[in-house]
């Protein structure tokens, strides 16, 4: 009984955690995602030069705030996404545990998030689905055709359904959630254990701020190294006015993306993309670092 109600608040801690390490996230990385975003889906003859130029039309055309188009859908979705994230991470760790509590190679670690990843995707497919339309109607008045997530997810599910509308891209997602979170996790795992003193244990020694936020940089920009195509080619897929066709979408989109200039394509948006990085994903882990200590204290 007692051991059960261990699980319960272990539980409950995880989700607080992740919920409010995913605010923060978007809080801080939302601007540098809407530029990574129109240059994914302008394609090699789009309305922007570069990050700087989509940066200074933006501002000009839509204000500040048309940094943070699309904000809502993440921002609201995000408690649950990342709850599930932190949530199955946990729990896949724990089952490949030696003992309750023994140490996991990078390996195992890496296992651990490719797995979440899988389960994450049923949540963050549809929430980025949302924020990606949002962030792709560039200005206003006739040009927007959603007047927020809310409209886009009734209007797609009015006209393509929930299998072709809202979850447009699910598969896409999975598959660039392993190699990212098997990445990520791992980043971050393998700093911690870098910057924790020799002879200490790395699982419960209690890092300083800079040191998480360190390990926490290195577990952003090792998710993006290891699934920035796949992310390209999500982007691609998810703007598309119709869903994609045939059981082989995700190689047809590739292939139509390498046929623009070969490999440099997939890379669009990709500084912006590590820019955001570093500060994004140093806020989500500090923070869930932090509050899960907060709560273990209570």
């Amino acid at each position: 009984m007692a051991e059960l109600k261990q699980k319960e608040i272990v539980a409950w801690h995880d989700f607080v955690a992740g919920s409010l390490g995913g605010m923060a996230q978007v809080t801080v990385g939302q601007p540098m995602d809407t530029i990574k975003t129109r240059l994914q889906i302008e394609g090699p003859n789009g309305r922007f030069a570069g990050p700087m130029d989509c940066f200074r039309k933006t501002i000009k055309n839509e204000g500040f705030l048309g940094l943070y188009k699309g904000m809502a859908s993440p921002l609201v979705g995000v408690a649950a996404v990342n709850a599930l994230l932190f949530a199955a991470y946990s729990n896949l760790k724990k089952i490949q545990e030696p003992y309750p509590g023994g140490p996991l190679t990078l390996t195992q670690i890496g296992i651990a998030g490719a797995g979440a990843g899988v389960v994450n995707a049923v949540l963050a497919s549809p929430v980025e689905l949302l924020k990606i339309k949002m962030q792709a109607q560039y200005g206003a008045g006739s040009t927007v055709h959603y007047s927020g997530p809310i409209d886009c997810a009734r209007q797609l599910i009015r006209d393509h359904g929930i299998r072709h509308g809202l979850m447009r891209g699910y598969w896409i997602t999975v598959v660039r959630e392993i190699p990212g979170y098997a990445g990520f996790y791992a980043g971050f795992e393998g700093m911690k254990r870098y910057l924790t003193p020799k002879g200490e244990n790395p699982a419960t020694y209690p890092l300083g701020l800079l040191s998480l936020m360190a390990s926490g940089a290195c577990g952003g920009v090792s998710y993006w190294f290891a699934c920035y195509p796949l992310d390209m080619l999500k982007s691609m897929i998810q703007n598309q006015n119709n869903p994609p066709k045939g059981a082989f979408y995700i190689v047809n989109a590739a292939k139509q993306v390498y046929r623009e200039g070969g490999i440099k394509p997939f890379f669009r948006g990709f500084s912006p993309t590590i820019i955001r990085a570093v500060p994004a994903a140093a806020a989500t882990f500090t923070t869930y670092e932090l509050v899960m200590r907060a709560l273990s204290g209570l």
